[in-house]
């Protein structure tokens, strides 16, 4: 019986989603890595980014996999959203550049920048490491605020709902903070 209760633990334990440690309020921590827009590569700075107002950074488990490539899809289709709001977006996954050019133009349609974690520094300082298969990113998303605090987070495996839901945080964020 105690064991039959401790596989239960278990499983669920396992089968449990990860959650974001950083919260709102929390400062987010500072980057610079490898990054390519439309293919072309460049180094990315966060703190660079927010000089010009709020940014998105997405974390995703693999390039060209199916819900990231949908969540690529819906966070360019909703760039110009972004923009309109002042904010940028920046994905960031363990890809290497070579296949971060090619996802950057195809899937990213060239509207947002994609960086290469590679040494999952970034992944794991943002909490953002896939639990259950720890070499690849979690799907979290983070909207930051230029004095670089975390506005929101919100943590899904499921791709749907982090543009729609980053967007409305960015747009209350804005209305609270008009000069």
């Amino acid at each position: 019986m105690k064991r039959w209760i401790a596989g239960i633990v278990m499983c669920a334990t396992v089968a449990a989603p990860a959650f974001a440690a950083l919260k709102a309020g929390d400062k987010a921590p500072d980057f610079s890595t490898q990054a390519s827009l439309g293919g072309k590569v460049f180094t990315y700075s966060l703190s660079t980014e927010l000089k010009k107002g709020p940014v998105v950074v997405y974390f995703y488990p693999a390039a060209f996999s199916k819900g990231c490539t949908i969540e690529a899809h819906l966070f360019a289709d909703a760039t110009d959203k972004y923009k309109a709001l002042g904010a940028t977006v920046v994905g960031v996954s363990n890809d290497s550049i070579d296949t971060l050019n090619k996802f950057s133009l195809s899937e990213c349609r060239s509207k947002f920048a994609v960086a290469a974690d590679t040494t999952q520094s970034i992944m794991k300082s943002y909490d953002s490491v896939l639990l259950s298969r720890t070499n690849y990113a979690d799907r979290v998303s983070y909207v930051i605020a230029p004095n670089g605090n975390i506005l929101y987070e919100y943590s899904s495996l499921s791709p749907e709902k982090h543009v729609e839901n980053t967007l409305q945080a960015l747009q209350q964020w804005v209305a609270t903070n008009k000069k």
